[in-house]
């Protein structure tokens, strides 16, 4: 069977840093952080009182998504809803003019609506199992986005979830490519959503002891690659992005961010929550997007870094791409846009192919922010503190999850 072309036409974010595409990328690039002061609920007992907890302003969903359809979702899925609709409006496209059953949806979440859950949970306890909505089961369930969204449009072809934690978007991206390349569809909407910052959520992650403890200076707490890093931080929200049949894409007069031109992913079989200390697992994930492509790694501009300020994972992705790229390794920007916007899990890997499409068509690499300290053992180009303009024909954008998962994504300019 001959392979279609797949290319990228519409982007949609919920960050920290806003939801507007242009205002995202604009403090993305002037080194802002959307890290603060958790104010959702009472953390004065939790031993980390930060994250990048999305406030009414950054998040306007009222003027897309009606008040009474809001209130029938979890948070995760209400962002996943929100950065999906974005998306297809970014994209110009028409689904009235399509096939709809050759148009799916493929957007996960690593934890769901753990909200909800606790929610309900708390209201049986006090009030009785009655009391129990009965829309919890639909709010709570991995798939309310993806669902959702397919609703929404009326998408009635592939429509699917992923869930692997935080490689769940770059695999939701990758099944949605191999969609569309094989012949399956023709337009997929494809990504993840996370609101995992709730009671629980931040009690169990704290309880993993994974987390940066600087709640006296939260701006500074996400530290990629630094020396000084001591942790993640747990942020939340979306990244969906609208892929097309080139040739589709081509009749209608798209703007086109990139192309698609390979997905590589690959399992640790190592630790359930560690990585792969030499890089090995994301280094053939790297490797067999490459190969894919038939692309040389002396021509990647570009790496997106999974880069999450724990010092085994960013140590171990720097040895991965030394595997990868060897002799070319330090010659290839590599920046972690987590030190602006943290943590965001099953989301993340959306919303850094969507920085990594504009990276390319705008020509510009997001910076590295709060890089203060080399770490000798951590000896790449992470584009320090400062936004860089660069030509980029190749990029490429790594999400790796508890349970060993890996996915690297490879796009090229059309």
């Amino acid at each position: 069977m001959t392979k279609r072309r797949v290319v990228i036409t519409g982007l949609g974010v919920v960050t920290p840093l806003g939801d507007f595409l242009d205002t995202f990328w604009g403090r993305l690039l002037d080194g802002k952080c959307g890290i603060r002061a958790l104010t959702r609920f009472d953390v004065s007992s939790y031993p980390v009182r930060i994250g990048g907890e999305i406030t009414p302003d950054d998040f306007h969903y009222e003027d897309i998504i009606g008040h009474k359809e809001a209130k029938r979702l979890d948070r995760f899925a209400l962002y996943g809803m929100a950065a999906g609709i974005r998306s297809v409006l970014d994209s110009g496209i028409d689904f009235s003019t399509l096939d709809r059953d050759r148009c799916g949806v493929i957007v996960g979440s690593g934890i769901g609506g753990i909200e909800e859950m606790e929610q309900q949970y708390d209201k049986m306890l006090a009030k009785g199992v009655g009391r129990v909505s009965p829309f919890t089961v639909p709010r709570l369930m991995v798939n309310a986005a993806a669902g959702n969204l397919s609703i929404q449009f009326g998408l009635s072809g592939p429509v699917s979830a992923t869930a692997t934690a935080c490689a769940t978007s770059g695999n939701a991206i990758a099944d949605a490519f191999h969609s569309i390349t094989y012949g399956e569809a023709d337009v997929m909407l494809a990504g993840g959503a996370e609101a995992a910052m709730t009671k629980l959520g931040m009690a169990a992650f704290c309880a993993l002891r994974a987390l940066s403890t600087r709640n006296d200076a939260p701006e500074k707490a996400s530290r990629p690659f630094s020396k000084d890093r001591d942790g993640f931080v747990m942020s939340e929200g979306a990244g969906v992005v609208v892929l097309e049949e080139y040739e589709l894409a081509k009749k209608r007069g798209a703007r086109i961010y990139g192309e698609v031109l390979a997905c590589g992913a690959t399992g640790d079989a190592c630790h359930i929550t560690a990585p792969d200390e030499n890089g090995t697992g994301a280094s053939k994930a790297m490797n067999k997007a490459l190969a894919e492509a038939r692309i040389n790694p002396d021509q990647v501009h570009y790496i997106n870094a999974h880069g999450t300020s724990t010092e085994l994972g960013d140590l171990a992705e720097t040895r991965a791409v030394h595997k990868t790229f060897g002799s070319v390794a330090k010659k290839v920007p590599v920046s972690s846009t987590k030190g602006a916007l943290g943590h965001s899990l099953g989301a993340s890997g959306g919303i850094e192919l969507a920085i990594t499409c504009l990276a390319m068509h705008r020509g510009v690499l997001p910076p590295t922010i709060n890089y203060d300290e080399p770490d000798p053992l951590c000896d790449l180009d992470y584009v320090p503190n400062h936004a860089r303009k660069a030509n980029v024909q190749y990029a490429m954008s790594n999400s790796f999850g508890f349970g060993g998962h890996n996915t690297s994504i490879l796009i090229g300019k059309v």
